[in-house]
């Protein structure tokens, strides 16, 4: 079992719908739970310190 993250009062942009979406930052993954459509997510490795 991995952790979830609930994403509040962001929407779909498959199926429009309000909070449905969840993160599952071990894959780096966030999926809609109305409509199951996926999409990967890219992490910033020094978290934007470079100019």
């Amino acid at each position: 079992m991995t952790l979830s993250h609930f994403l509040d009062g962001l929407r779909c942009a498959a199926c429009l719908t309000l909070n449905v979406l969840w993160l599952d930052p071990v894959r780096a993954l966030v999926e809609c739970r109305e409509c199951g459509q996926t999409a990967l997510t890219l992490t910033d490795a020094d978290e934007g310190r470079t100019a």
